[in-house]
């Protein structure tokens, strides 16, 4: 990740993954929004039980908040506040995995493929995020 002043006192990131291919573009917002989308979906076929509620409120929350706080993160106001917002939106997509493992260890959704992290892309969000992290403060861990 590259950050350079734009002359105004803020920054603008010029933010690549050296992972993707030529021509191949890696739009993370986007992502972050389906995925969001996904979850949404996915806590709405959760059953209505005491347990099913408790988990649908807990993921809604961890599972659609890692978009907005990327998109915060692209408007920091400097590469600390960057990192730290980028860390707080993989640890929301961390705590969504927890949560997905759980539903399908208690089998509350059918059929089980829906909380694959493979299908809805959180494995290469969580990488992408992991570098962003690493490129923009390499002592940080999370």
């Amino acid at each position: 990740m590259g950050l350079r002043s734009n002359g105004q006192g803020g920054l603008n990131r010029r933010i690549s993954n050296s992972r993707m291919s030529k021509g191949s573009e890696f739009d993370l917002e986007e992502r972050l929004i389906d995925f969001a989308v996904r979850i949404i979906k996915l806590i709405e076929a959760l059953p209505n039980t005491r347990s099913g509620n408790h988990i649908r409120g807990q993921v809604l929350r961890s599972g659609t908040s890692p978009a907005p706080n990327y998109a915060e993160a692209q408007s920091a106001e400097s590469r600390s506040d960057f990192v730290h917002k980028i860390k707080i939106a993989l640890k929301e997509l961390r705590e969504t995995k927890v949560w997905l493992r759980m539903i399908g260890k208690a089998d509350l959704v059918d059929p089980p493929s829906k909380l694959d992290p493979a299908d809805t892309g959180e494995r290469r969000i969580d990488i992408h995020l992991s570098g962003q992290r690493q490129d923009g403060n390499k002592e940080a861990r999370v």
